[in-house]
């Protein structure tokens, strides 16, 4: 039951697994007593816990992903996950959550260059200095390093090739004068036709804190809506007049020069990205993904992107011996943010709460086993304590504080 649980739980959130259980034993006539959501909440915690204090195997390639992340308030979490270099997947195969685990999770409101020597290096005393450390643009992330490199002469420092591309597209795409009147009709666009019968034609949510690690999906909608427009007897535009579709779409057409550039520019990224964390970073990279980008549409920005991209990549391979292969990319970390949202839900965006212990338990599916071995490490207590220890006091805290005396003074 708590491994059922558990693992529920981590794909479909706390209250969604009781209410399923409750489907599933109705329907078969099982009638054993359900847990409550908050027992399966503790559950998932201990098993958290349970993952980031679990023992780390000795050796000396251990591969650090650090980023950091955010809600609400000033309070990030510094989350750092790990492989081992001579564990990764083969090339061709990107790395999935079953390929690292967690090493440290840490709640903080200053994270300077500082204070990310003081983690990297409590984790270092901890587990032993890593081989190397992948990190996105933060300097404070990126610098921070540094300190490793004091302690074990060839420490690599890589930086995210995502975020890189990113910030290429965006100076290149970006700084367009035409990208941003473009994307302020993709807005105005998308209120004006969500819930009009132009509804499936509607452009996706908007992204601003990412947005050109996310363009993608809008140049795509971008070049559908620019088809059907272009073929009147498709079968998206039955029920949709003529000038009702020029009306709310036509404005694309004023911008299919651009659009065609900017998804030239696109597919460069995209193809780069997939190569990245498929194959890992080795000597030679740089060589075999410019290879590939050759049988890509160009054009002069998109050729001006793929020159970025492969210079950044050369001088990242240029750290590695012959014969060394690394991840080169924290998407992995990233995508680990986002199953901890799913598993918030609605309080993802109210600040970090002791939910933050459950992190370690979202990459791995729970066994028997693995249950039976955490609770054995990890009790009810020993978790409170974790959670003590590390988030002190809340944003939920102490907005249930600033309601309590608001309704006491009432």
């Amino acid at each position: 039951m708590i491994c059922l649980c558990v693992n529920l739980a981590r794909r479909i959130g706390l209250r969604p697994t009781v209410d399923c259980l409750k489907i599933v034993f109705d329907w078969l006539g099982v009638t054993e007593r359900l847990p409550e959501w908050t027992t399966v909440r503790t559950w998932l915690m201990r098993a958290g816990v349970a993952a980031i204090e679990e023992p780390i195997e000795p050796a000396d390639d251990w591969v650090w992903m650090a980023d950091h992340s955010n809600q609400i308030g000033p309070e990030k979490a510094l989350a750092i996950i790990g492989l081992r270099a001579s564990k990764m997947p083969p090339p061709g195969v990107a790395l999935t959550h079953q390929h690292v685990r967690v090493l440290t999770v840490e709640p903080g409101v200053n994270w300077k260059r500082e204070d990310m020597e003081r983690a990297y290096g409590e984790l270092a005393n901890k587990i032993g200095v890593p081989l190397a450390v992948v990190v996105d643009g933060a300097v404070e992330l990126r610098d921070g390093a540094e300190v490793l490199q004091k302690r074990r002469e060839n420490v690599i420092i890589l930086g995210d090739f995502k975020h890189y591309a990113a910030n290429v597209l965006k100076k290149i795409v970006g700084d367009d004068k035409q990208f941003a009147a473009f994307m302020s009709q993709v807005g105005c666009t998308r209120s004006a036709i969500q819930q009009t019968e132009l509804g499936h034609l509607t452009p996706p949510s908007p992204r601003p804190k990412a947005r050109f690690m996310n363009l993608a999906a809008v140049l795509r909608w971008a070049q559908m809506v620019l088809w059907q427009l272009d073929h009147p007897d498709s079968k998206a535009r039955r029920e949709i007049t003529v000038a009702r579709l020029n009306e709310k779409l036509g404005w694309l057409r004023e911008f299919r020069d651009e659009i065609s550039r900017w998804s030239a520019c696109q597919a460069v990224v995209s193809a780069s990205v997939t190569f990245i964390n498929e194959q890992g970073l080795f000597r030679g990279a740089s060589n075999q993904l410019a290879a590939k980008l050759k049988s890509l549409p160009n054009c002069e920005d998109s050729r001006a992107v793929a020159d970025r991209l492969l210079a950044f990549v050369r001088q990242s391979e240029e750290k590695l011996a012959e014969g060394q292969r690394l991840p080169m990319s924290t998407e992995i970390l990233e995508s680990s943010f986002g199953l901890f949202k799913q598993l918030e839900r609605q309080h993802s965006k109210g600040g970090f709460t002791s939910l933050l212990a459950a992190f370690g338990a979202l990459l791995k599916p729970a066994t028997p086993e693995s249950i039976r071995r955490d609770f054995a490490r990890i009790s009810v207590k020993q978790m409170r304590t974790w959670v003590t220890q590390n988030l002190k006091t809340t944003l939920a805290s102490k907005r249930q504080t600033a309601y309590g005396e608001f309704a006491k003074a009432a």
